[in-house]
């Protein structure tokens, strides 16, 4: 598979994320159920990749739904309940599955088949909408890089988060791509190890000359001189530009200021959330204990020991150098500059 998602004759096909590098794995899902599931255990991961994901997941539901249309919309609302509750953090899963659920909503009433149908019309622009604004994104990133920089980055935010192409890593590659001599700093991000396992696999797919360095390794890269820029993705984005995304962001974003370092935000207009004032808004997943006590399935914490596992932290806005979209690159104060660009696009 060349995509992280594919859908195959009335399947949904998932790239499994967590098996790579050691295995390449796809999964095909048949149910809302089973995409559900696929979101759930991280097989399919990443904001976007998921929103996307579970717009599919609604095709699905339809497709297995009662034909009666009270009981088919019935079903389809459970469907969006079940898909909401995988992944709390992300909003792009929200904005796909409220965009899905406005297409029965504006339809005349009709048989099941033909709700099918425009169902998976919509699913089919939100994944081809997130190809072109990625590959936006990646050019308006990629035009504050100078030549030579050396760029670090966290977790994983290249085509396998995205339909394709990538948010951050989108950037990374566009500059590549540009012949620009860039060297890619890549964090392991501890717990489950995105960037060793799915951002070291890219790179290399791409070409890109690129260093996997420890998590705890950064500060003192930093101090080196041997970091230029930090570029991370977003799961979430609150309208004040507060930022949600893999924990350990956060701590980047205080020591990128400290050694006056620019820390930017990839992230599509559809992972702003203008209805969240602030990033204390923002539920916070909390994962298995497991995932820390555990690495790739060997328990290496004694029998015993309990362990805290938030998949995400919140960095403040003041510390975001710039945040990057398909519409343009976002600036202090982000109130203003988010909603700009949001009105832009629309208008386009």
């Amino acid at each position: 598979m060349d995509r992280a998602l594919v859908w195959d004759q009335g399947t949904l096909k998932l790239l499994d994320q967590s098996v790579l590098p050691r295995e390449t794995r796809v999964v095909v899902c048949a149910t809302a159920d089973e995409v559900a599931d696929a979101i759930r255990t991280m097989k399919v991961r990443g904001a976007p990749a998921i929103g996307a994901a579970a717009a599919y997941g609604l095709v699905l539901a339809a497709q297995t739904a009662p034909v009666d249309p009270a009981t088919l919309q019935a079903h389809l609302d459970a469907a969006a309940r079940m898909l909401l509750s995988t992944r709390p953090t992300a909003v792009n899963l929200r904005w796909a599955v409220e965009r899905m659920l406005a297409v029965p909503a504006r339809m005349p009433r009709g048989s099941r088949a033909d709700l099918v149908e425009a169902l998976l019309a919509e699913a089919h622009r939100i994944a081809e909408e997130d190809v072109r604004t990625n590959r936006a994104l990646g050019a308006h990133g990629a035009a504050l890089i100078r030549t030579g920089e050396r760029i670090l980055t966290y977790c994983n935010t290249g085509s396998l988060v995205t339909v394709d192409y990538g948010t951050a890593l989108g950037i990374i590659r566009t500059a590549h791509e540009q012949g620009k001599h860039i060297h890619v700093l890549v964090s392991e991000t501890r717990p489950v190890l995105q960037g060793a396992r799915l951002t070291a696999w890219e790179v290399l797919r791409y070409g890109i000359p690129a260093t996997l360095i420890a998590d705890n390794a950064a500060g003192w890269l930093m101090r080196q001189g041997l970091i230029d820029r930090v570029i991370v993705g977003a799961d979430r984005v609150a309208a004040n530009g507060d930022t949600a995304n893999k924990i350990g962001t956060y701590g980047l974003a205080v020591l990128a200021r400290a050694h006056e370092i620019p820390f930017l935000v990839a992230a599509p207009l559809s992972t702003v959330d203008f209805r969240t004032p602030d990033g204390t808004a923002i539920p916070i997943e909390e994962r298995r204990p497991e995932e820390v006590t555990h690495v790739a399935g060997v328990r290496v914490a004694p029998e015993g020991m309990t362990a805290a596992n938030p998949a995400f932290d919140i960095t403040p806005h003041h510390l975001i150098t710039a945040i990057v979209t398909e519409a343009g690159v976002a600036m202090p104060p982000y109130t203003r500059s988010l909603v700009d660009l949001a009105a832009a696009r629309a208008g386009r």
